[in-house]
């Protein structure tokens, strides 16, 4: 993601990767795997909002927090998009919601809404891996390493244990 302005970024260690917090100094704007960072985007230090969202993550995964409090902005998207992302927010920890269920909420078609996920800017924050096919499937996710990253975030939010 080029962009004509630094981000602020912090890095963490996390169950499913490394991971990047980018601020552009006052909110959230995109959370990434460190191996899917574009080189071209301009990075500078940490701030606050990036060292937040790195504690939050960090807590999250600590078992200590189950919805995140953090001033986050979508720098990019349509207006359905981020329709689709804001729907996202309102999926409590531990539930899932279908790409249908996304698509009567914002008028839209359950394909699309399968597209909008794949270009979640802040997953995790705003949690796509709890959007599941019409059957309960996991069809697909962006992040890390794909579905077995969706798999064991919904496994780890519903406290189930990976025995692989």
């Amino acid at each position: 993601m080029a962009t004509d302005t630094a981000l602020h970024a912090s890095r963490l260690e996390s169950p499913v990767g490394d991971l990047v917090a980018l601020s552009d100094g006052a909110h959230l704007v995109r959370l990434t795997w460190n191996e899917e960072l574009d080189e071209a985007t301009a990075l500078v230090g940490e701030d606050a909002v990036s060292r937040e969202t790195s504690r939050q993550i960090k807590a999250y995964f600590a078992r200590e927090l189950t919805a995140f409090e953090l001033p986050i902005r979508f720098a990019r998207g349509t207006d359905f998009e981020q329709a689709v992302w804001r729907g996202m927010l309102e999926i409590p920890h531990g539930e899932t919601r279908t790409y249908g269920d996304l698509a009567q909420l914002t008028d839209g078609i359950a394909r699309a809404v399968g597209t909008a996920c794949g270009r979640n800017p802040i997953p995790i924050v705003v949690p796509c891996h709890r959007v599941v096919g019409a059957d309960g499937k996991l069809v697909g996710f962006s992040g890390g390493k794909g579905v077995e990253t969706k798999s064991w975030l919904l496994d780890f939010e519903r406290g189930q244990k990976r025995l692989f």
